[in-house]
């Protein structure tokens, strides 16, 4: 698969990629990745996935765990790690968090999570105000993942992206689309409505899923979601069993500010595809994974993404060129 249009015009990978890997990380850490990035109090804040145990190349699954880890910078490209991890979740019941998506929203920041459980998958919203302390405000009915939360409210109200899995309801498996849900408080969640199809992206043949929170902008809010294409004939590169056959892309579409599950523009194919050594080889090889999009002052974009599902990674593009490949829908 390849972009439409040259990425290094629009979208351009940091030549000093990765810019987190399991070597930066104080703490035992084996992959680094699918991370949320914020600005928060003055600087810029990441709270990543780290799977850890072993190195996750066949030996026992047993031995594996997660965590969220903390790191810091003070240009957004250059990390920090905390000495700790700052999360962690293992009970009877629940078995692990993780995925975390950050938004600042009226001065505080909301972590949108998936937490494992004996029951099924459950998308999350917690609140903290020091990155340390987590607040859990609400857990959906299995199984939903993928929550991003807007840093805005529309119409008064908190709203967010998402990604319920249904098997048996859309016909077939890993046919999941984007939908838009609303809350007066963070507790509450409803006047749930369909964003965006899978059907609806020709360039996938699999699912689709929220990928970075969306960021504001005169003309909509400017979204990344990740696609998935599937080829059963063609065995990718993996550091586990059994084969891995899907490439995870970056879509990019429009919505309108004040129906944000109205989709207004979006690109004619993928605006980034794995390509890069470290997107290609990993636990997961040909994985891009978005997780964190900050609009600079200066029209700058910063697109951080979880690498083969091993590695942290940074690009950067214009917003207007970004703006230039939604095409009016």
């Amino acid at each position: 698969m390849t972009a439409p249009y040259d990425a290094t015009t629009v979208i351009q990978r940091y030549d000093g990629n990765p810019v987190l890997a399991a070597a930066d990380v104080p703490y035992p850490a084996t992959l680094i990745f699918n991370a949320g990035v914020e600005k928060f109090q003055g600087r810029y804040v990441m709270i990543f996935r780290n799977d850890y145990g072993d190195d996750y190349r066949g030996r026992p699954k047993a031995e594996r765990d997660t965590n969220l880890g903390l790191a810091t910078s003070d240009d957004g490209r250059h990390w920090t790690v905390d000495p700790q991890p700052v999360w962690k979740v293992r009970d009877q019941e629940n078995r692990r968090v993780y995925d975390p998506r950050l938004t600042v929203l009226e001065g505080r920041c909301y972590i949108c999570f998936a937490m494992d459980t004996r029951h099924g998958i459950r998308g999350g919203l917690a609140v903290t105000d020091d990155l340390r302390h987590f607040e859990i405000l609400s857990l959906s009915a299995p199984d939903n993942r993928n929550m991003v939360l807007f840093p805005r409210r529309i119409r008064g109200r908190m709203a967010r992206l998402e990604r319920p899995f249904p098997i048996y309801g859309r016909g077939k498996p890993e046919a999941f689309d984007i939908w838009y849900s609303e809350s007066p408080d963070g507790r509450f969640w409803g006047e749930t409505r369909l964003v965006l199809g899978s059907e609806q992206v020709p360039w996938c043949n699999c699912k689709i899923g929220p990928a970075a929170p969306p960021v504001r902008t005169d003309k909509g809010w400017l979204t990344l979601f990740h696609a998935v294409s599937k080829d059963e004939s063609r065995p990718l590169r993996t550091w586990h069993e059994p084969p891995w056959n899907k490439t995870y892309s970056m879509g990019l579409m429009l919505l309108d500010l004040d129906e944000p599950w109205r989709v207004i523009g979006m690109a004619d194919g993928p605006v980034m595809v794995p390509q890069a050594p470290y997107e290609m080889d990993g636990y997961r090889g040909s994985v891009l994974f978005p997780g964190g999009m900050i609009l600079e002052d200066d029209g700058e974009v910063k697109i951080y993404y979880g690498a083969a599902d091993t590695v942290e990674c940074l690009a950067t593009a214009r917003v207007e060129a970004l703006l230039d490949l939604c095409r009016p829908c």
